[in-house]
């Protein structure tokens, strides 16, 4: 597990040091990772509560308790808007935008406070990441922290309150929604000065005259 190697972390006002991913889970900071670690031969409650498997008991015995978790599943995944078809449904049948969802609810329910999105829309057509974004709105509706990591400032600027820009570990800016235009922040991430003068380059190579073979 890394460590910063300046600055610290402060979460609800008090400074924290994790040296797990445990850790932050433990307060309420989860982190849905781009391949989103769900299981494609898995039906969705299953996923949903995989490592956590909630059960009941009888006597002495305990199992798990498919009912409440079938239940839950269409219960939460509700909240966020998405009506699933069959709890049975194995997950690498749904598409792209379901699964994030899947992945997105299943942090939520279990205590999360912030969500870390790992370039949740990367892999997706213009419709499924429009659900994803969606479903981040929906997330913050709910007073959660959404901290959304992607290199697409179109899917970052219609959800987003503050941008932080970085390239290669350094951050080039850091602006409220209402210090940067959409087209400011397009020009920032797509490489500012070093995007205008390549194509400035490009230009020129395009005009020289193209010598006989």
């Amino acid at each position: 597990f890394h460590q910063p190697t300046e600055g610290d972390y402060y979460f609800e006002g008090q400074k924290v040091v994790f040296n797990s991913p445990r850790e932050a889970l433990a307060l309420g900071i989860a982190t849905v990772y781009q391949d989103l670690s769900l299981i494609p031969l898995m039906p969705i409650w299953r996923n949903f509560f995989l490592g956590s498997e909630p059960e009941k008991r009888f006597g002495p015995f305990k199992s798990y308790d498919v009912d409440f978790a079938k239940r839950t599943v269409r219960e939460e995944l509700a909240k966020m808007g998405i009506d699933i078809r069959d709890p049975e449904q194995q997950v690498g049948t749904m598409s792209g935008g379901e699964r994030q969802s899947v992945a997105i609810s299943r942090a939520v329910y279990f205590g999360a406070k912030v969500l870390i999105l790992d370039e949740p829309t990367a892999a997706l057509g213009v419709k499924q990441a429009g659900i994803v974004l969606h479903y981040i709105v929906r997330a913050k509706r709910r007073g959660l922290g959404v901290i959304f990591i992607t290199h697409n400032p179109n899917h970052a600027y219609p959800v987003g309150e503050r941008f932080i820009i970085l390239r290669r570990g350094r951050v080039l800016g850091d602006y409220r929604k209402d210090e940067i235009s959409q087209e400011q922040l397009v020009n920032l991430m797509a490489g500012g000065e070093d995007l205008t003068k390549l194509q400035q380059e490009l230009a020129r190579l395009l005009e020289e005259p193209v010598e006989a073979a």
